[in-house]
């Protein structure tokens, strides 16, 4: 048997973090044991559905890299084959046209209710074996669900889940406008797409017995099923927005690495012993389903920003260049003349918990003019430091070959020459070329800003400590 898998999202909205720990496990599972992972829209909801939610979960898959054998299939391509099962489930007398008014339904809701017991439709229409011609109402199909007997899921994570059919109702596989529901198209998707293991959030799992009865009375085969428990925010509540739960591309223009997410997202519920770094091959090799917790998982941003610090540090810089290039694009930087981005890199990759903060605090490489930080300016550019300065631009303009050694030897000449401590020359130059206190090493700071673009900054400086 080919292990068949599929991440099936609805795209009334972004691809949250949920939905992609979903798609991940998947994903390795079919990847683990040499089969087929795909990728289903189901779109049916046509209110709700929007070509650009479409896009967002297909860029957000694309990002990350976990990229479908087979697909992406429409469920709105699929209408005519929905039709047939439906067609088909009443030609054996499997389902049944219901005509029962919203009124009707409202009011057996409400006694219900009112004596206790679970909402669920009664079968009023469930003798019907045909159409009726003469009623005003357009009719609903149920689904014949079986009254007696019991439905048993062998589930891969939680165990052994037992339902009573007494207790299902006959849930409706077609509206009255004719279009199929989604336990319905669900149902026939997995049967002819030959899915073997179904898994998905275990909100899903009240419709599981259902689904596996349609199953059965179709004749097709049941494949297995693995609910994966929710992520809670750190309140324990359900994730959501409030908790900053976002599209998984914002974590892109964040500047969160695609690795790290992944990584994070594969230890949040599951576990090989206490390794915590995992690269994709080792999450494929390792992975094993069964090892998920039953538990519902908290979300920790903390633990995320640690690794995708990790990830930028031990990523080969090359690797990080187009993801930085887009941090600098979304601050309208321009990078095509100054350092490269690799130099970049190098310098602050041990700065930086993410790409757009390594963005946000290199900056200054790449300005044609800066913006003093007030604070800096009031404690290191002050009338004392001006001959020193000028003097080190001077020499910085004179230096033959352009280099952080050279430079180092510079500012060291200059403080002995001023009887200055080596920090009493470095962070005024800082601020200088750099507008703040906070850079690589100095000399590397001044190496990579280039000597044209220091010199000017510098002389800049002198004159702004002398107009004060």
């Amino acid at each position: 048997m080919t292990v068949r898998t599929r991440f099936a999202p609805s795209p009334t909205g972004y691809l949250h973090v949920g939905g992609v720990r979903t798609a991940l496990f998947s994903w390795l599972y079919a990847r683990k044991h040499g089969g087929k992972f795909i990728l289903r829209i189901e779109d049916t909801d046509r209110e709700r559905s929007t070509e650009a939610s479409i896009n967002a979960i297909i860029e957000g898959m694309n990002w990350l890299g976990l990229q479908a054998d087979e697909g992406p299939f429409y469920q709105t391509q699929r209408f005519e084959r929905y039709r047939q099962v439906i067609e088909q489930l009443l030609a054996n007398n499997q389902a049944y046209y219901c005509y029962c008014s919203k009124e009707r339904l409202e009011n057996l809701r409400n006694e219900q209710m009112a004596r206790k017991q679970k909402p669920r439709y009664d079968g009023h229409c469930r003798h019907l074996s045909s159409p009726q011609a003469d009623s005003s109402i357009k009719p609903v199909i149920r689904f014949k669900n079986p009254k007696v007997g019991q439905v048993f899921i062998r589930d891969l994570i939680k165990g052994s889940v037992v339902f009573n059919n007494s207790e299902l109702d006959d849930l409706i596989i077609a509206r009255s406008d004719g279009t199929p529901t989604y336990n319905l198209t669900v149902v026939v998707d997995d049967w002819d797409m030959q899915i073997t293991h179904v898994i998905r959030g275990d909100d899903h799992l009240n419709n599981t017995p259902r689904q596996i009865n349609i199953l059965e009375a179709l004749g097709a085969s049941v494949p297995e099923y693995a609910h994966v428990p929710m992520i809670l925010g750190n309140d324990g509540q359900r994730l959501s927005k409030r908790h900053g739960a976002v599209s998984v591309m914002n974590y892109k223009e964040e500047g969160y690495l695609p690795e790290a997410l992944l990584n994070y997202l594969v230890r949040l519920g599951w576990s090989h012993g206490d390794q915590e770094i995992f690269s994709l091959q080792e999450m494929i090799d390792l992975f094993d389903i069964n090892a998920i917790n039953g538990s519902p998982a908290a979300f920790n941003n903390d633990k995320l920003l640690w690794l995708n610090q990790h990830y930028i540090k031990t990523s080969e810089p090359e690797q990080l260049v187009p993801q930085l290039r887009f941090q600098f694009e979304q601050l309208g930087i321009e990078t095509t003349t100054g350092p490269t981005l690799v130099e970049i890199i190098n310098v602050q990759a041990e700065r930086a918990k993410t790409l757009k903060e390594m963005a946000q605090n290199s900056r200054y490489f790449f300005l044609e003019t800066l913006q003093y930080d007030e604070k800096a300016v009031k404690k290191h550019l002050k009338p004392a430091i001006r001959e020193p300065l000028n003097d080190l631009c001077q020499r910085l303009a004179n230096l033959q070959d352009w280099n952080a050694e050279a430079i180092h030897e510079i500012i060291h000449a200059i403080a002995e020459q001023y009887s200055l401590k080596l920090g009493k020359i470095a962070q005024p130059l800082r601020v200088a070329v750099t507008g703040g206190t906070i850079s690589p090493p100095i000399d590397v700071t001044v190496k990579l800003i280039g000597q044209a673009r220091c010199v000017e900054r510098i002389k800049h400086a002198v004159t702004f400590i002398g107009e004060r």
